[in-house]
């Protein structure tokens, strides 16, 4: 009888002792599990990039669905050449190209290193009366000072664009503000293309000819 009354108070003993190391087992696996479940891979975080460098590595704008899909007109092709020879090969951009020409400012600006140039489109030069314009056209003083105005001598990223002040190759300073992928110049040209890489500067197409202060 009393064989039988310690044998039972063993088994009660080692079922009270195997128990909690029983729970503290789940509970130490249900931690594991959950902390995987919460914890985000290396693969995971590396696949979404801030919204901010994505956008900056690209051109943004209306305006950018005119521009060639391949060729050297294109971004991948302007991207290869400076920034005259490339403004070259954009058909929007030929009324700049023939005032660069005129002014002859093409090896200027091709042999410059990490400038801006915000470049308007033709239909910007088409805001200015055709007898105003022939008449700038034929000015080389006058045609240098205005398109030297939209050249800045640093690259300047999207970032920069939202509120800042720059000196030009022509000397006075120009104004940018906006956000986002809205942007002006001096208040009054809007961004219609930004963010375009050449071999050695950043376009910025503008809808409206600047005007030196």
């Amino acid at each position: 009888m009393n064989t039988l009354r310690i044998r039972r108070a063993a088994i009660a003993v080692a079922a009270a002792a195997v128990l909690p190391l029983s729970l503290a087992a789940c509970s130490s696996d249900d931690g594991k599990d959950t902390k995987a479940d919460s914890t985000p891979t290396a693969a995971e975080e590396k696949s979404t990039p801030p919204a901010d460098d994505a956008m900056t590595d690209k051109p943004f704008g209306p305006a950018c669905a005119s521009v060639p899909a391949d060729g050297a007109g294109s971004f991948d092709g302007m991207a290869k050449d400076p920034v005259a020879t490339a403004a070259s090969n954009n058909p929007e951009l030929s009324t700049l190209v023939t005032a660069v020409k005129k002014a002859g400012l093409v090896d200027t600006l091709n042999n410059a290193e990490n400038i801006t140039v915000f470049a308007p489109t033709n239909a910007a030069f088409a805001k200015i009366p055709k007898a105003d314009l022939d008449k700038v056209l034929a000015d080389k003083a006058t045609l240098t000072k205005i398109l030297t105005y939209h050249v800045v001598g640093e690259k300047l990223a999207p970032k920069q664009l939202e509120k800042g002040t720059y000196p030009t190759l022509e000397k006075s300073t120009l104004t940018t503000a906006g956000s986002g992928e809205s942007y002006t110049v001096n208040d009054t040209s809007k961004v219609v293309c930004g963010n375009v890489p050449t071999a050695n500067a950043t376009v910025h197409i503008v809808d409206t000819v600047l005007m030196p202060k």
